[in-house]
């Protein structure tokens, strides 16, 4: 079966090929012969109800910095793909939502990973939200008063923007902390949208573990144990990742959120759970691919393949 295949990315000159996902994916999907085109969002557009793209045929090499090879441009109609892979990284904003009512208009009939829809309805920090009894406490406010509350309720939180990415603004306040009213100034600033406010895990000292989910179903693990000097255990911050297994906890998360995930066709998705909680589900650009098969895990580009090739027949 050999699928017509394109990748919405971020500049593929930019990549780490060696801890990138999408890479990984792209790397498997022409090891069984798909073809694949390859465009940045700002290339799109939606002209009488048809969306296009200026795409260019694709060739990737696991070779760090010699790892693609693109052709010419050409100005096509989406919909004649069989897969369109959402892949771009957040920051998920006014124009990361934009290209997924474009993608709507193409999507089911050429498949696109994850659903637009049920992308842009299930950002990261929010999504998690619905299964609060998996939680750490959580508040998502930008007002003093209730975070003031929150904070004299739980003693150390963490504070960090609702649409970030990659550990970008991650603050833990001590209860005594004298810089809050500070930090609260400075998140007025820049973010207006809510915050994330939760209490503060100590448990992230032993590793922010993330746990892959293809279709519904557990697929593999990478614990990512921070630096000594470091809250952020992503591994773009320097977070060393390590093998590891999953508890009879974090298999009881897999469990309760699979039928969601299915539900909303979220094939491929990246959960992190710290200790006996889960604190996010990733849907927009999950990673952790090459982690977990570096460590000996499942070859998990394989897995989403099988998936999507299943769906197109």
């Amino acid at each position: 079966m050999r699928l017509n295949v394109a990748v919405q990315m971020d500049p593929i000159e930019r990549i780490n090929i060696r801890g990138d996902s999408t890479f990984a994916l792209l790397l498997e999907a022409q090891a069984r012969a798909h073809t694949l085109s390859y465009y940045t969002p700002d290339r799109m557009a939606l002209r009488d109800n048809k969306v296009f793209a200026t795409v260019r045929p694709l060739v990737v090499r696991d070779i760090a910095g010699d790892h693609f090879t693109l052709g010419e441009p050409r100005h096509v109609d989406l919909a004649s793909f069989d897969v369109v892979l959402l892949r771009q990284d957040p920051p998920f904003d006014l124009a990361y939502i934009s290209s997924t009512h474009m993608l709507d208009r193409i999507h089911p009939k050429t498949l696109v990973v994850n659903d637009p829809s049920h992308v842009r309805n299930a950002p990261e920090k929010v999504f998690v939200t619905e299964f609060p009894d998996l939680m750490p406490p959580t508040l998502l406010t930008r007002d003093l008063e209730t975070i003031k509350a929150f904070r004299a309720e739980h003693g150390d939180i963490v504070m960090k923007p609702l649409y970030g990415k990659g550990g970008e603004a991650v603050f833990r306040l001590a209860s005594e902390d004298l810089n809050f009213g500070s930090l609260y100034d400075l998140f007025a600033t820049m973010f207006r949208e809510p915050w994330v406010i939760q209490k503060f895990l100590p448990a992230v000292r032993d590793g922010d573990k993330r746990i892959i989910l293809v279709d519904g179903e557990f697929a593999g693990a990478v614990n990512r144990v921070p630096a000594p000097d470091d809250l952020r255990s992503n591994m773009v911050r320097g977070g060393v990742p390590a093998a590891t297994e999953l508890t009879a906890r974090e298999r009881h998360i897999c469990e309760r959120l699979g039928p969601a995930l299915r539900q909303r066709g979220l094939l491929f998705v990246g959960i992190d759970v710290i200790g006996d909680f889960l604190t996010e589900i990733n849907v927009t650009s999950p990673t952790g691919i090459r982690a977990v098969k570096n460590l000996g895990g499942a070859d998990i580009a394989a897995l989403i393949w099988d998936k999507i090739e299943a769906k197109r027949k």
